[in-house]
This record gives structure tokens, C-alpha cells and sequence, in this order.
């Protein structure tokens, strides 16, 4: 088994409010879900910060380039969709 964790942190541009954040963050999240229906994905850090977010992404499955691939392509949809910007990624495969 092959687990995959990748850790983004993200800067959302022009975010006045928690408010705002949790809606463009809301819609990162279910966007991200609903093209890739096999991932979990939530927010996991900077709760409390308006213009910063960070999130988690797992993935499990037997092929250690297949998840890479998989969360290589959240990575670049999330920042193909314009509403946030990445400041950072870590990603970890873990062999179990």
C-alpha cells in the first residue's frame, strides 16, 4: 500500500474576511473533490489567518508514480483555477 500526503499552503489574493476565506476556500475544496472523487482533501492549518490557507490532500493505492501523478495533477488544477495562489508544497509517499 502506498499512501501519498501532500501539504499546501496557499495565499488567497484580495480576501478581506475569515468569511471570505472559508467561501473561496469552500469552493477550492469541492471543486478539487468533485474532479478527483478518490482523494481526501480539508483544510488542516491557518484557521485563523484571512489571506492564508493550508490544506491536506491524501491519496491511497498500490502504484507509488501513480500517486504522485494523481496529486501532482490537484496541485496544478488547484493552481490552474486562478482563485488562489501556492506559496508552498510538500508532498510524502509513504510505503506502508
Amino acid at each position: 500500500m502506498v499512501i501519498g500526503a501532500l501539504r499546501i499552503e496557499l495565499y488567497i489574493d484580495g480576501n478581506r474576511s475569515l468569511k471570505g476565506k472559508r467561501q473561496m476556500l469552500r469552493s477550492v475544496i469541492q471543486r478539487v473533490k468533485s474532479r478527483f472523487g478518490n482523494v481526501s482533501i480539508s483544510e488542516v492549518d491557518s484557521q485563523d489567518l484571512w489571506q492564508r490557507a493550508t490544506i491536506g490532500v491524501s491519496f491511497v493505492s498500490n502504484d507509488a508514480p501513480y500517486v504522485n501523478s494523481v496529486l501532482d495533477q490537484v496541485s496544478g488544477f488547484i493552481e490552474s483555477m486562478g482563485i488562489v495562489q501556492i506559496v508552498s508544497r510538500d508532498l510524502e509517499i509513504i510505503h506502508f
